[in-house]
């Protein structure tokens, strides 16, 4: 240590300094951090149990963190909970990648693509047409449709940016994220009972999954339940919807052009989400041969834990009993909403339009 050196640390302003500025770059470390451990602490004991009693760890982990949905409200732990829930899920969904190649999707064929593209465009029409026969306005009509076709409450949120600002605005996009985000973990432990009745394969089951189920993690959660063939589909079919949001964001912009050219701070439209720019970059350079083996397990199982640290930050966020103050016209909307996509994937799979 040289002389300056010591006569610096000796200054009381600088060291003083240097404790303030510590504490300071480790603030977002520390906000979001007990919320986390507990979403990895549920991980690991549904792990255990899943490993040493069998079952299904993302089912475990799911109504583990529903049992703790008070953490939810209010406290130290709501910071980490949403960060499990948004960005540990987008990095375990990019870090799937390496599981899948550019020669799996190729032999899927179109099949999927048009599945995706039709569900997408059929329910977001049928969502305005319903929401006009229960007397609910179009605005909400377009977004729950655009919400069940597309990514449940993050296509809720998107699209929502684009939509004009009346006063039932904000009421209804809450109610669309809320109900969304109660039947997407709905459907996530009903769609593999109807998979199992129906008796369909793994890709099928991949294509029903994953065509059919609102939100990213619950679509990962209930395929990889079945096997991990169904899982893999299932995200691909998912990210296939994924995609479809900025097209769906874009004609939006167009559809309310006018109501938002009078008002001030129009939304721009979002890019593509990392996390699918990251998966696809994956699957490229996992289709080359780039990735060892060895790294491609190790990615492999920081993707499940990732995953199951996700779905029990979203298990803590899911309250059925905030369901019942959205009143019953937008929920019998959003369940309507939900069949029809759901018969409408039916139909391309038992005509066999997904094998195209």
């Amino acid at each position: 240590m040289t002389r300056r050196d010591a006569d610096a640390t000796k200054d009381p302003s600088i060291l003083q300094a240097a404790k303030q500025t510590l504490p300071s770059r480790l603030e977002p470390l520390q906000r979001v951090l007990p919320g986390l451990i507990i979403c990895v602490t549920i991980a690991l004991a549904t792990t255990f149990i899943a490993d040493h009693y069998g079952g299904p760890t993302l089912l475990y982990a799911l109504l583990f963190g529903m049992t703790l949905h008070f953490l939810s409200e209010e406290g130290k732990c709501l910071a980490g909970v949403e960060f499990a829930a948004k960005k540990v899920l987008r990095i375990g969904v990019a870090l799937l990648g390496v599981r899948i190649t550019i020669e799996q999707v190729t032999e899927l064929g179109i099949g999927p693509v048009l599945t995706v593209v039709c569900g997408v465009m059929m329910t977001i029409a049928m969502g305005a047409l319903l929401a006009r026969l229960l007397g609910l306005d179009k605005d909400m009509g377009l977004l729950t449709g655009g919400s069940v076709a597309i990514c449940g409450a993050s296509a809720a949120l998107a699209l929502s940016a684009v939509m004009p600002r009346h006063e039932t605005h904000e009421r209804n996009t809450i109610m669309t994220v809320v109900g969304v985000t109660t039947l997407s973990t709905m459907a996530m432990v009903i769609y593999p009972l109807i998979v199992g009745l129906l008796d369909l394969g793994d890709t099928e089951a991949g294509i029903f999954l994953g065509g059919t189920i609102h939100d990213v993690a619950q679509v990962v959660g209930a395929g990889y339940m079945i096997s991990e063939g169904t899982g893999d589909v299932s995200t691909f079919v998912k990210l296939l919807r994924v995609a479809m949001l900025v097209p769906a964001v874009m004609v939006f912009m167009f559809l309310f052009r006018r109501e938002r050219s009078q008002e001030e701070g129009t939304s721009k439209v979002p890019m593509l989400p990392t996390f699918l720019v990251a998966f696809v970059a994956l699957v490229i350079i996992n289709s080359l041969g780039w990735i060892p083996p060895t790294v491609a397990d190790g990615f492999t199982d920081l993707s499940r834990w990732c995953l199951v640290t996700a779905i029990a930050a979203l298990g803590i966020k899911t309250s059925f009993q905030k369901l019942a103050v959205v009143g019953w016209k937008p929920v019998i909307l959003m369940v309507a909403e939900t069949i029809f996509l759901l018969l409408v994937v039916l139909a391309f799979i038992h005509f066999d339009l997904v094998n195209l």
